[in-house]
């Protein structure tokens, strides 16, 4: 487990020992500032033109932060990206790689510490959009279970994504084309309830069932289910697989 830590907390300081942690948090913070004002704006016309504000049929919940989560689970196809072309295509870049395979460290370490250190970062950035959540609760009185289970469905969403960019980053020593390559899945997988509504009966179970969305959805209206968990824990670990087995190759190529 201190080999795993360590290679975390390498990680975490390797992202702060360049611009790109910086540039990634602020740009996260920005856009989730813009979707919040417009959020709340939102909510405050249609509070005003039911005349009873925060009140009665208008929930901030629903009508604000909601909105506001899934708004940011889109941007998060953007940002994750940006964390994870890094982890291994730049040791391959770099030619440290061999050093890291060859090390008293074994893959599941690795792996485990570059995972926990993505995620670290991820988790930094969402903390950073709690002063928005905290001035509701300064000023409002929103329901703080459906958020914390929101912000629960975005840290598990973040950590599949992540696992799968891990895999990805792997299998090239380029960070661009590791980051496009990424981005390109993650929209798929995004993409994907896009085809539930003309797919037959059999094929919409399958595609709600391996849908990254509509498994978030409930945690956004403040729903945790057994069921959501299961999915994306299963999603962790298979993207976690696919990259240790590449790792593997790569030590047995090396």
């Amino acid at each position: 487990m201190s080999n795993i830590l360590a290679i975390a907390e390498k990680e975490l300081r390797s992202y702060f020992a360049s611009p790109i942690a910086y540039v990634i948090i602020g740009f996260f913070a920005l856009v989730f500032g813009y979707f919040y004002i417009v959020s709340i704006n939102f909510f405050l016309t249609q509070a005003m033109q039911m005349g009873i504000p925060g009140q009665g049929q208008v929930n901030i919940n629903n009508m604000a932060i909601r909105p506001l989560l899934q708004n940011v689970s889109v941007v998060m196809l953007f940002v994750l990206p940006l964390i994870t072309m890094r982890t291994y295509a730049e040791e391959k870049r770099s030619g440290t790689i061999e050093l890291l395979l060859t090390s008293p460290i074994t893959d599941f370490q690795i792996i485990m510490g570059k995972f926990l250190g993505a995620v670290g970062l991820f988790g930094l950035m969402l903390a950073v959009t709690l002063i928005h959540i905290a001035i509701l609760f300064i000023y409002g009185n929103p329901e703080w279970k459906p958020i914390a289970s929101g912000y629960l469905g975005l840290l598990l969403m973040g950590a599949s994504f992540i696992s799968v960019g891990l895999w990805i980053s792997s299998l090239t020593r380029n960070q661009i084309v590791a980051g496009m390559v990424t981005f390109a899945v993650f929209l798929l997988l995004w993409t994907v309830t896009w085809a539930i509504d003309s797919a037959g009966p059999r094929l919409q179970k399958v595609l709600t069932a391996i849908s990254i969305t509509d498994h978030f959805d409930d945690f956004s209206k403040g729903v945790i289910s057994v069921r959501h968990l299961v999915y994306y824990f299963s999603f962790i670990t298979f993207g976690l697989f696919l990259t240790a087995k590449s790792v593997d190759s790569e030590r047995w190529r090396g």
